[in-house]
């Protein structure tokens, strides 16, 4: 079995920090949320892995990806030239997918339970089938609030997908499509009989539609555990702490003596905690200083910034970031080479005396500010 991720979205939803950036390699407890779904298909197994890219993010992703060897797979790129929607990305992956089974993951998703179980019971599924009809597709699905803003399945009664319909205004049930798929050779002929929808794409729900009135078997399964889409700021946060509390405590850098560390608390070597009480849980990357500061709970800090003077929870900094002298900031994304601080006006004191007194600025900062960009905050 191959495996297919698919990362050539442009994350307007994530602006301004991908407009210097592919919204697949921003981090989520200071690891790229492309590099959780590689891990994941490389522990249910699939090792030869095609990634759809586009030209404008593609050799960022391709630096950090690299052969996929520090993975233990084996990337094939292959260029997506437009979005023109996810059935279009197995148009252009024919050529890598051949006549395999492979398992389709959209980039910038994460999931709690993993790939392993959804992949061994579609293997299983077609091995017993033993003559009759296999699967020719399983996909996977969560119960949603607000299933007007996702494909949903209808499902029949004897548990096969009866059909799929994208964004409904009368949703036949509250199962969403997650964004994990696994198909035979079957949907290369699909791809190709369907036509693009209303907004110019190729719809993956179209086709698996055309797959179900050709009288092939659709099965699905149940999403257990949570499921996240990180193309927004505040879901991202919220996949960042979910993360965050799978951690357990390791203090490989250096915390001085007159520091606190409470809880699940991971400290990269390399890292300087100084006169700071840090919550967890939390991360501090590798280079990085905490001065004379608050970090936590839910925090993950990327590798060589510069935290003095400052309070922060519930919030990611990227790399090389500098946040100096912020009373407190909480639910905030800091981009990379990102200079965050509070104006000095003439007749404030320094920045040690200043932090945490009742003029120290606004209760809290909330902010979404992109890579190279400095601000100061009165």
């Amino acid at each position: 079995m191959k495996g297919l991720i698919l990362s050539g979205g442009a994350g307007k939803r994530l602006r301004p920090i991908t407009h210097t950036s592919a919204k697949q390699l921003v981090p989520v407890a200071n690891k790229p949320i492309l590099f959780y779904g590689i891990e994941e298909m490389a522990s249910a197994g699939i090792t030869d892995i095609g990634i759809v890219i586009a030209p404008t993010t593609g050799s960022e992703i391709k630096q950090a990806v690299g052969d996929g060897s520090k993975f233990g797979v084996r990337i094939t790129w292959i260029s997506q030239q437009e979005p023109l929607g996810l059935a279009h990305c197995v148009l252009v992956a024919r050529d890598f997918l051949g006549d395999d089974e492979f398992v389709m993951y959209l980039g910038d998703n994460m999931l709690e339970s993993g790939l392993s179980a959804f992949v061994e019971r579609f293997v299983s599924e077609r091995a017993a089938a033993e003559g009759s009809k296999p699967p020719a597709a399983q996909i996977l699905l969560a119960h949603v609030s607000d299933p007007s803003s996702f494909g949903v399945a209808e499902i029949g009664a004897d548990g096969q997908v009866i059909q799929l319909v994208e964004k409904p205004e009368h949703p036949p049930s509250d199962l969403a499509l997650v964004g994990v798929y696994l198909f035979d050779q079957t949907i290369h002929e699909a791809v190709t009989k369907i036509e693009p929808s209303a907004r110019g794409e190729l719809e993956i729900t179209d086709a698996i539609d055309w797959i179900i009135s050709q009288g092939y078997r659709v099965d699905h399964e149940v999403l257990t555990g949570w499921w996240i889409d990180t193309g927004k700021k505040d879901p991202l946060l919220e996949c960042n702490r979910l993360v965050l509390d799978t951690f357990t405590r390791s203090i490989d850098g250096d915390v001085d003596e007159v520091s606190t560390i409470e809880g699940e608390i991971v400290v990269e070597a390399g890292a300087k905690v100084i006169n700071s009480t840090v919550r967890g849980p939390a991360i501090i990357g590798s280079g990085t200083t905490v001065e004379n500061s608050e970090i936590g709970p839910y925090v993950s800090i990327a590798v060589d910034c510069r935290i003095s003077g400052s309070e922060i929870d519930n919030s990611v900094v990227l790399r090389r970031s500098t946040v100096t002298d912020i009373a407190r900031l909480t639910d905030s994304l800091v981009g990379r080479d990102t200079v965050l601080s509070r104006s000095i006006r003439s007749n404030e004191t320094d920045a040690t005396e200043r932090f945490g007194r009742d003029d120290a600025g606004p209760t809290a900062v909330r902010v979404m500010v992109g890579d190279h960009c400095r601000v100061e905050i009165e």
